[in-house]
């Protein structure tokens, strides 16, 4: 069935391989995030085949349904009071900011005879989640005081929210506050986590990472081949692991500017249109319930994405060369707001791959084996 993401298992496993090894040799550590794909039980055996040493992923649901998988686990989304007994049976740890939420861990930890660790976020200066770097002794002294939490770590975010691009001297601020913490708190500390994709260009960069980052969470560089602070793709990654197709239902000649008097689109905004006279429109079979059009693009050549509503989505083909017809199937590449969307997307089935030949088909949710 269209529409469907075509997903290469492989790929996403030689590319987590490689994030692995070259991380690896600087002493790095890999989280590989989930969440983009809604933790799809193929993806993450792909990323855990590939040496992944940890799962990580935003959302306890998704940490909730791969909890037969043996791996270390981590909520990245700090935890809500409403899901703290789910964090601590399916997490084996949290990032967490609030003494609030460590205690209501650390109560529901003891009635479960656990200890739950945490990775203490600091705020260096994108002001997403974190305590600001000059609170952080405070925070500790109070959180060594909470029995059924331990301080396992020490993170910080960056790009994802500000745009503040990771620096070795921003990332040594980390370093050097965590071993201010475990010095004076005598901490255990297993992992200090240098940021997302965004951190990994510093790898292949005469900078480098300080000493004493030892982790970072590693979604789109995995999944999409490109560090996140410049929006570059490495040479050496695949980018095409997930490619969307989706069918034709329309094939007409019209006008590129409607007639008569415009007002808002399903979406409450009044639309724009460029005149480019008669031109040769396809419509293809998906729309904005499952993916911002500006998140994906053709693989066709001279083939362009107008526009959408809910569940149509415009194309110009007129420069073509290829004759479309109904029935025939566009080829888009994925941005990461569109992985994101697409793959959780109950509308849109998920073809998994290796290298090229198919293994199974999740329609509506049921996963279905492919014979071949």
């Amino acid at each position: 069935m269209y529409p469907q993401v075509e997903v290469d298992l492989k790929k996403i496993e030689r590319n987590t391989q490689t994030m692995v090894h070259d991380l690896g040799k600087k002493g790095i550590s890999v989280m590989a995030v989930t969440k983009g794909f809604g933790a799809k039980r193929e993806i993450v055996q792909a990323m855990l085949k590939g040496g992944a040493q940890f799962i990580a992923d935003s959302r306890i649901q998704n940490l909730k349904k791969l909890k037969d998988i043996h791996a270390k686990k981590v909520l990245l989304r700090l935890p809500q009071k409403s899901e703290i007994d789910d964090v601590v049976l399916y997490a084996d740890y949290s990032l967490n900011s609030e003494i609030e939420t460590l205690r209501l861990l650390g109560a529901s930890a003891i009635r479960r005879r656990k200890v739950h660790k945490v990775i203490v976020m600091v705020d260096l200066g994108d002001y997403r989640e974190g305590i600001r770097y000059h609170r952080v002794p405070d925070f500790c002294r109070e959180a060594v005081k909470v029995s059924g939490v331990e301080i396992a770590g020490f993170g910080v975010n960056l790009t994802c929210f500000g745009g503040v691009i990771p620096e070795s001297d921003t990332l040594k601020r980390l370093v050097d506050i965590t071993e201010a913490m475990k010095k004076e708190n005598s901490l255990n500390i297993e992992i200090v986590s240098g940021g997302s994709s965004s951190s990994v260009y510093l790898l292949y960069e005469n900078e480098g990472f300080p000493e004493g980052i030892n982790n970072l969470r590693l979604g789109e560089v995995i999944l999409l081949g490109k560090e996140t602070a410049f929006g570059r793709h490495l040479e050496k990654l695949h980018d095409d692991n997930f490619i969307l197709k989706a069918q034709i239902i329309e094939v007409k000649e019209k006008p590129s500017v409607p007639h008569g008097r415009i007002g808002m689109d399903a979406f409450g905004n009044k639309p724009v249109y460029r005149d480019r006279g008669i031109i040769k429109r396809a419509i293809v079979a998906i729309g904005k319930q499952d993916v911002d059009p500006s998140a994906i693009y053709p693989l066709e050549p001279d083939v362009e994405i107008i526009g959408a509503s809910s569940d149509h989505m415009i194309m110009d083909v007129s420069k073509s060369v290829r004759e479309y017809n109904v029935g025939d199937v566009l080829r888009f590449g994925l941005k990461y707001g569109g992985l994101l969307s697409l793959m959780t997307s109950m509308y849109v089935d998920k073809v998994y791959l290796e290298d090229g030949i198919p293994l199974s088909i999740d329609e509506m949710g049921v996963n279905l084996e492919v014979t071949v």
